[in-house]
């Protein structure tokens, strides 16, 4: 029996299914991307805009056109935001929220075995408590694995859907964090990213996320590489700031979500902190490490957005030194405050976007090449053409000649070149 997957999304979403492939290969099935041939399709959705349930709409419409026979299990925040007008699309045979996923492979083989198809509709009511959904993934894309340590928001940032579709803060137990690192490392994976939907909030009653982390360091051997997949700039504290001091397994990159740049929009986003603490707090990170790669996301075009708090914005980046900028047009998204704001017309916000894409370009191209001519530690990834593709600690993607003995491997590479968003190297 084959399953295909359709996986839409974020990490913590690709991470889910990834588990779900490991329960079902461990029950006997094949899996893989979603083809024609497949016994049943499991789609995973998004729906953190209104076109991201377009997506997943079309996501389902197509795993049904491709074998009308097979099973069709559709699962994620769509289902969960969405459960009546998901539950009508034609074949859809079993359709599970958040939460709950571990349930599909259990009603996959049940419903194969009998050869039926009357549906299963299981959403949870996923604003009460729920104890956290302890899936565990040993499949990953690269060699840079993930692990999800945390789901759930409760910020309720006033343009964002997320807590409706994942529900409150719960998170993994430390030692089961621990269990499954050491279990991945002794795969050979050399670098893990810990990933959830607010993963700054880990706390699992004994340890915050500074405590998971020291232990992660402490206990965990064989890793050469943590990085977070993302992390609020208001839940750093002096530990982690400490511990990027003491520790070069702490990836030298965070991903910090701005948004705006602007104290006006910042507060009408629900976002809890000022541009004066994003600096503060950004200063004494520089202050531990200087040269920190920060990414971020921004969202242009927020209601009541002016030129004026587009420029300072715009301002923000470009003083403060920002690597990367993750440029979002505001898309308006039903069931939230910002729903009902005043909004900014469509060709406004496209034409602030790409003016924002094109400092990012700038901005990264410059951090780039600050590191010409340096000798840096590089995980190589994967094998792309007639090379290797890894990364940094500080996340420049790398590019060396192809020699498959260095795949997946730590080694030391002079960075030489700068070209189209990668830097050329040779390998010491």
């Amino acid at each position: 029996m084959k399953v295909g997957f359709i996986t839409l999304g974020c990490k913590v979403n690709i991470y889910e299914s990834n588990a779900l492939k490991n329960e079902l290969i461990q029950a006997g099935f094949e899996v893989g991307e979603a083809s024609d041939d497949c016994d049943c399709y499991i789609i995973n959705t998004c729906s953190v805009t209104n076109t991201s349930d377009a997506k997943s709409r079309k996501m389902i419409h197509k795993a049904v056109k491709m074998n009308p026979n097979a099973l069709c299990c559709v699962m994620g925040c769509y289902s969960q935001t969405n459960p009546d007008e998901a539950s009508k699309i034609d074949g859809v045979d079993i359709l599970i929220g958040n939460g709950n996923k571990h349930e599909a492979v259990l009603k996959i083989k049940e419903m194969l075995s009998q050869k039926r198809k009357a549906k299963y509709v299981n959403i949870l009511d996923i604003l009460e408590e729920h104890e956290y959904e302890n899936l565990s993934s040993e499949i990953f894309d690269h060699t840079r694995a993930f692990v999800k340590i945390e789901d759930g928001c409760e910020n309720f940032c006033t343009y964002c859907i997320i807590p409706y579709a994942r529900g409150p803060i719960r998170c993994k137990k430390a030692d089961l964090v621990i269990e499954e690192l050491q279990k991945i490392t002794k795969m050979g994976y050399k670098e893990v990213v810990l990933s959830g939907i607010h993963t700054g909030k880990y706390n699992d009653g004994e340890y915050n996320l500074s405590g998971l982390v020291r232990r992660i360091l402490d206990e965990v051997k064989d890793l050469k590489r943590l990085r977070l997949s993302s992390i609020e700039i208001n839940e750093i504290d002096d530990d982690f700031i400490n511990m990027m001091r003491e520790s070069d397994v702490l990836a030298n990159h965070l991903h910090l979500p701005l948004q705006a740049g602007s104290d006006k929009i910042l507060e009408l986003m629900n976002r809890r902190y000022d541009t004066k603490f994003f600096i503060d707090k950004l200063n004494k990170i520089r202050d531990a490490r200087p040269d920190i790669s920060i990414t971020t996301d921004v969202i242009v075009g927020f209601p009541y957005e002016e030129e004026k708090e587009f420029m300072e914005t715009y301002e923000f980046c470009k003083k403060y030194d920002i690597s990367k900028i993750h440029v979002f047009p505001y898309s308006v998204r039903r069931g939230t405050k910002a729903a009902d704001m005043p909004q900014v017309k469509e060709e406004i916000k496209k034409d602030r976007a790409h003016r924002l894409i094109e400092l990012s370009e700038e901005l990264e191209e410059n951090y780039y090449k600050r590191f010409i001519g340096y000798e840096m530690d590089v995980i190589f990834e994967q094998k792309y053409d007639e090379y290797l593709i890894g990364h940094t600690s500080n996340f420049l993607q790398v590019i060396v000649p192809y020699e498959e003995k260095y795949l997946k491997e730590n080694v030391k590479v002079k960075l030489l070149k700068y070209v189209d968003g990668k830097i050329l190297g040779s390998i010491i």
